[in-house]
């Protein structure tokens, strides 16, 4: 959130730390992100997937491209559904092994659901793009693999959302209702019962 983006600058001073790279995972619907501004004050590159329609500049990443710094990889992997330029990030630090270390996954895989698909396109196209994203890609981690969403209880992107910030591939496989359909058209029909009122605030995503 735009309010944010002091703390982040004072914490990096905090730690002698430079802001190199802003990533958004997605454009959004209901609020607008701090990401362009953390950019303005640091000198940092702004990424979104290639995708993305905006009227402004980013450092574009396609589905593979990955960021080193330091001893930390950054993978992007393209995860559709949610928002059509949605991405999710595996994180891998060498210091600690060279398997992946954590996964990123924004508003496309959450604790106990996954995210809306109305927001930004009609509701059963979305869900058929989330359907790849979760079940073809990020399912196919390793379980043991942390996962930090971009959401949690009290989000409007998502219904059934844990109040926990963090979880695993495996645990979801087995306790997120939306991950028991091994079947597209079951898991799209899923996606479109109860869907919530769009956000009060939504509008062009941003």
């Amino acid at each position: 959130m735009e309010d944010q983006v002091d703390f982040y600058v004072q914490e990096a001073q905090n730690m002698k730390m430079d802001i190199s790279y802003v990533i958004d995972t997605h454009l959004h619907a209901d609020h607008i992100s701090g990401a362009r501004e953390l950019a303005r004050k640091t000198g940092a590159k702004y990424v979104l997937h290639q995708s993305a329609e905006t009227n402004f500049d980013f450092m574009p990443v396609k589905d593979g491209d990955e960021i080193v710094a330091g001893n930390t990889i950054l993978k992007f992997l393209h995860t559709p559904g949610h928002t059509p330029e949605h991405i999710s990030i595996i994180v891998t630090d060498r210091v600690r092994g060279e398997e992946p270390w954590f996964l990123i996954t924004g508003h496309t895989l959450m604790v106990g659901d996954v995210g809306r698909t109305e927001l930004a396109g009609t509701a059963e196209e979305g869900a058929r793009h989330l359907y790849n994203s979760v079940y073809n890609k990020l399912l196919q981690l390793p379980d043991h693999l942390e996962l930090f969403a971009g959401a949690y209880a009290g989000s409007v992107c998502g219904r059934t959302l844990s109040g926990k910030p963090s979880s695993t591939i495996g645990f979801e496989k087995k306790c997120n209702k939306a991950l028991q359909f091994q079947d597209e058209d079951a898991f799209v029909s899923f996606m479109l019962k109860d869907i919530p009122e769009q956000p009060a605030k939504s509008g062009k995503m941003r």
